[in-house]
């Protein structure tokens, strides 16, 4: 039986073949407030460094500008890498963010790089050693002590809670996203809602039943909360949906060889598959079609995961067309509607 779930959205901010991250950037605040009147429920930001194809390398310098530009739509990240940064920093910033935008912010949390090992490096402030890939629950425990202002009084950094930015919402709501099964276990020890990525792993749906098995709550969350990101494009006709996701067909097929791009017009893209074929498509979820068979799929995606929450994602070099699926998918489901409603 299908689920009842809510529909957001996940933007890394594409940038198309001869335009530039500016033109991406204005594309985001364009889809984010169009998001917002079709009664999505999310618009999260997401984080990738030195890529030549998304503009989305810093989503804490982005929330604050989406959120301002919209009214209702809840503004996150999707996520920030913890590695990349102290606690602190990161608490001090979505501390400023919620009081920015009262009770709208929520602050995904990462371990991975978000990049390759050289960029990942060189976002180090210490060079004189690789920072350790271990620590990531230790950095959780202690972000998740600054925004609970749970701190132990004799830790050393107790007195820096009290300088934490206030007011409005007081803190963001905090999330855990992952595609392995240690991200889906320390969410449920820590009490935190799941986002799990499907897009990159299409096997989540074991790991999203072992964070609802090992879930304990929390002051953040009494029961376990899954939501579950997948890719997903809809058009008039399915024969033009799998067009329009043939940009990032051919860009993750260079990526797959060490070669980054930005995202191709279409036409170059289907003439660049129709030479080297498209067989690495198959290698990840991909939901196409008109707007009944983009239902009917993400329905089963939120069937198969057991999901609260399905949060769509794409990249296209056209951003009309791109605007225009999730209008397609928000009018399939009535978004807008039940929106208003609550």
């Amino acid at each position: 039986m299908t689920r009842s779930y809510r529909l957001s959205v996940l933007d890394q901010s594409p940038i198309a073949e001869g335009s530039t991250a500016a033109d991406a950037l204005a594309n985001t605040l364009d889809l984010a407030r169009a998001a917002d009147k079709l009664g999505y429920h999310r618009y999260w930001l997401a984080e990738h460094h030195a890529s030549p194809g998304i503009a989305g390398v810093a989503p804490e310098a982005l929330i604050g500008p989406v959120a301002l530009a919209t009214e209702r739509i809840r503004v996150g990240s999707g996520g920030i890498m913890l590695p990349h940064f102290s606690p602190f920093k990161v608490a001090e910033t979505f501390r400023m963010l919620a009081a920015l935008a009262p009770g709208r912010i929520d602050l995904g949390l990462g371990r991975a790089p978000g990049t390759d090992g050289r960029t990942a490096y060189a976002l180090q402030r210490d060079r004189s050693r690789r920072m350790p890939s271990d620590d990531f629950p230790q950095n959780l425990a202690e972000l998740l002590a600054y925004l609970s202002d749970t701190m132990p009084e004799d830790h050393a950094f107790a007195p820096l809670v009290a300088s934490l930015p206030s007011g409005g919402q007081g803190s963001p709501d905090p999330w855990l996203l992952g595609s392995s099964m240690d991200s889906a276990i320390w969410a449920a020890g820590s009490g935190l809602p799941y986002c799990f990525a499907d897009f990159i792993n299409p096997a989540g749906a074991e790991m999203a039943e072992q964070y609802r098995r090992n879930f304990k709550p929390s002051r953040w969350l009494d029961a376990p909360h899954v939501m579950v990101a997948s890719w997903a494009i809809a058009a008039p006709t399915a024969e033009e949906a799998t067009q329009l996701a043939a940009p990032a067909a051919m860009m993750f097929a260079h990526l797959f060889r060490g070669e980054l791009i930005a995202v191709p017009p279409m036409d170059k893209a289907l003439a660049w598959l129709a030479e080297h074929g498209d067989g690495h498509r198959r290698q990840r979820r991909t939901i196409l079609g008109t707007p009944a068979d983009v239902r009917a799929q993400v329905d089963a995606v939120a069937d198969e995961y057991g999901a609260d929450e399905v949060m769509l994602v794409n990249i296209m070099s056209d951003h009309a067309a791109r605007r225009r699926s999730y209008a397609l998918i928000a009018a399939e489901y009535g978004l807008a509607d039940i929106a208003a409603a609550a």
